[in-house]
């Protein structure tokens, strides 16, 4: 698994790195693998990495005041994890990250990032895109959990991100719609008609 092609791939996609960019950004990642289930990080700590997903897949979740658990963001292949408000901030985080599945991971950490801003002009160019990215993804989350129904938010998963429905079990696709495991069968089984 020591091999970063797929990382790099996704880098160059991004921005357009040199070689030179290259050598100096992929050291900096640290290769790791999880179990299924596995806890990156828990609620209450410092998000000190960030992921990028090689094989498999991870999550970020939260437990709210009803003791109720809400998947805010799933990460397959090729695309960043972190508690991204800690990591940023350096504050405890009020998310876990969890495996769902077995991972191979190339994880960095807030201080390696943050040396790659002032060694990788780039790299600040890199972390706008992913910022950006971020606020649109958890607009539209947001927007979607105002605007949308159950029916009509199950139906744009689907649409938008067939991974999450098809990969993951009914219980993690119902935490991160926000519904209860009942209400997605309703409306699997309306949506499937």
């Amino acid at each position: 698994m020591n091999d970063s092609h797929v990382l790099t791939a996704f880098l160059k996609k991004q921005v357009d790195f040199t070689a030179e960019d290259l050598q100096i950004i992929l050291p900096y990642f640290k290769i790791i693998e999880t179990k299924k289930k596995e806890i990156l990080l828990s609620q209450g700590q410092i998000s000190k990495y960030s992921y990028f997903v090689n094989k498999g897949c991870l999550r970020i979740f939260f437990i709210n005041g009803e003791e109720k658990d809400i998947t805010r963001y799933i990460a397959f292949e090729n695309q960043f994890a972190t508690a991204l408000v800690s990591f940023i901030t350096k504050e405890p985080a009020e998310e876990n990250i969890q495996a769902i599945e077995n991972c191979e991971l190339f994880s960095i950490s807030h201080e390696d990032f943050r040396q790659l801003l002032l060694e990788v002009p780039k790299w600040k160019d890199f972390y706008n895109i992913y910022l950006e990215k971020a606020y649109v993804n958890n607009l539209k989350r947001l927007m979607s959990f105002t605007a949308l129904d159950a029916k009509e938010r199950y139906s744009q998963l689907f649409r938008i991100n067939p991974n999450i429905v098809r990969r993951l079990p009914n219980k993690i696709v119902a935490s991160y719609l926000n519904i209860s495991q009942e209400t997605l069968s309703r409306v699997k089984s309306k949506v499937l008609k």
